[in-house]
């Protein structure tokens, strides 16, 4: 009876992070090149040295972004653990975890924001869900947007009492935090001109806007040199921020840095900045053991 408890957890374990299988890349429409790159069975995972900008300064810490696809539940918007047993609930998402972590004085701040976006983008055009959470010493702070037909639903918990506990409706507009995954999908279907854009989330809890709305932007993509394109955000009202976004040009389209650029208290700018250190394919979700720690040094990580 242990040994099949230690067979199951295994199973378990090794199935929570796998990638989206190769038998699909014809149903979801995507190039050879695509699919030996994303379907391997391996997560992108990539270091950035970070300075931060918060309470009117910049602190210095480390980011990372985690790309992966998975097989998600359309129904429940969750990723589904036995793909099998639910086929026609499946969507092919490119998934990013996106990592920061750094100290404000004497605290820390660790936060993630989770994007899911469809791999198919021809017949889902709009990212399927978003998840944010923050974590310091005064407090933990979640946000969470789930497509449902037309609207994003929102779901807020804050220790903050003017942003906690709310749900409410917002309207379906490109996200701040799915520009990511559409670079590393096909970077020229990125939107161009006057758009409207729902602010980063985590952008959203750092100014402490009590309400998601959709803002408008000035967007453009820019060519930087023979290798490397700039996707530039300026938003156009209520919040003074611009977002430059460095990726390479050829595929896999690999994000190499960027900056947020915002005006703090007495008209001061602030950059916050992340420049890329490591980058490495892994199935991280294999490489738990004390063991497996030289593989956080040749990522750069502390």
């Amino acid at each position: 009876m242990i040994k099949f408890f230690i067979v199951i957890f295994s199973f378990l374990v090794f199935v929570s992070c796998q990638t989206v299988s190769q038998d699909f890349s014809k149903e979801i429409n995507v190039s050879e090149e695509f699919s030996k790159y994303w379907f391997q069975g391996k997560a992108e995972i990539s270091s950035y040295d970070l300075n931060q900008a918060r309470y009117g300064e910049l602190h210095k810490g480390q980011a990372t972004l985690i790309f992966v696809t998975e097989d998600f539940s359309i129904s429940k918007q969750v990723k589904l653990d036995d793909p099998s047993t639910s086929p026609k609930d499946i969507l092919k998402v490119l998934k990013l975890n996106s990592v920061r972590k750094f100290n404000t004085g004497i605290y820390p701040y660790s936060t993630m924001t989770s994007t899911f976006t469809p791999l198919n983008r021809t017949d889902n055009p709009n990212s399927i869900k978003v998840t944010n959470s923050i974590q310091e010493w005064c407090g933990h702070t979640f946000l969470q947007l789930n497509l449902q037909k037309n609207k994003y639903k929102v779901i807020s918990k804050s220790y903050f009492v003017s942003e906690g506990d709310q749900e409410y409706s917002v309207e379906k507009v490109l996200l701040e935090d799915e520009i990511w995954n559409i670079i590393r999908l096909d970077p020229q279907k990125l939107p161009k001109g006057r758009i409207q854009i729902l602010p980063g989330s985590q952008t959203v809890r750092f100014k402490h806007i009590k309400k998601m709305k959709p803002l408008y932007a000035e967007a453009k993509l820019y060519t930087i040199n023979d290798s490397t394109d700039q996707y530039k955000l300026v938003y156009i009202d209520l919040i003074n921020r611009e977002l430059k976004i460095d990726f390479k040009k050829e595929f896999p389209h690999e994000i190499i840095g960027w900056e947020e650029i915002s005006i703090g208290k007495n008209s001061k700018k602030l950059v916050t900045r992340a420049t890329l250190k490591k980058r490495k394919m892994i199935d991280y979700w294999n490489k738990n053991s004390p063991s497996d720690l030289y593989l956080r040094k040749e990522l750069g990580l502390d």
